[in-house]
């Protein structure tokens, strides 16, 4: 399985559908289900950030954020170098959809670029809504 690591707290938001645009430097050819890994690299501001932001709409964040685990994924749709969505920010977007967050992380050691975690079956994935 696809899986790219992500900085906590957008790791978080990408496996519950708060962020439908991954932004790279360059593209990729997947399509398909991409697994979504909590780097270990916390950005504590932008945590700060999301906490302000979440009080004001009243949706609820963990009291911690998951980090160097697998917490859920997502199917990757499309690359694109424009989109509507508030999260596009460019050169490149990665679209996603039907996200989903696993009740137990996985954990794994994350890496740079898209990588292979393969001790995970896709029967143990729930189907998009």
């Amino acid at each position: 399985m696809k899986v790219l690591s992500v900085r906590q707290p957008w790791a978080w938001m990408i496996v519950n559908g708060l962020k439908d645009i991954e932004n790279r430097t360059w593209r990729t050819s997947h399509r398909g289900v991409l697994l979504i890994h909590a780097s270990k690299t916390v950005d504590r501001e932008d945590i700060a950030w999301l906490r302000e932001a979440a009080a004001k709409t009243g949706i609820e964040t963990p009291a911690e954020f998951v980090t160097g685990a697998i917490i859920g994924g997502v199917t990757l749709c499309d690359c694109v170098t424009e989109h509507e969505s508030q999260w596009f920010d460019g050169p490149i977007g990665w679209v996603l959809d039907d996200p989903f967050e696993f009740v137990e992380p996985e954990p794994a050691a994350g890496r740079l670029g898209l990588w292979e975690y393969d001790d995970i079956e896709l029967d143990e994935f729930p189907e998009p809504a």
